[in-house]
């Protein structure tokens, strides 16, 4: 998996681009722990992201706990297969998210 960052101010956008598993969660998760001061909108792009896990549904949560307490988070772009595994785990009700 690959993550690209794009800072404006005080947004944040993460791309990510191949698979969220058990194997590149950790990195994502490194990354919400440490590149979100000063942040207020958090933005996920999951255009180019072809699987996501439960270990990394679990980052999404905590990416949306951690923006719950400082500004906003949505997950844009995400594509068939990916909704497919939000709306099974039930992540779509409570999420924002937009669909390509």
């Amino acid at each position: 998996m690959t993550i690209k960052e794009i800072r404006e101010g005080n947004t944040l956008t993460i791309k990510l681009d191949g698979r969220l598993d058990v194997l590149t969660a950790p990195e994502f998760g490194k990354l919400l722990e440490s590149g979100l001061d000063e942040v207020t909108d958090l933005v996920i792009d999951l255009k180019d992201l072809n699987y996501i896990s439960s270990a990394g549904l679990r980052e999404m949560v905590t990416a949306q706990q951690l923006m719950a307490a400082q500004g906003s988070m949505k997950i844009i772009n995400v594509n068939e297969i990916v909704k497919e595994i939000f709306e099974e785990t039930g992540f779509i009700d409570f999420m924002d998210m937009e669909f390509i």
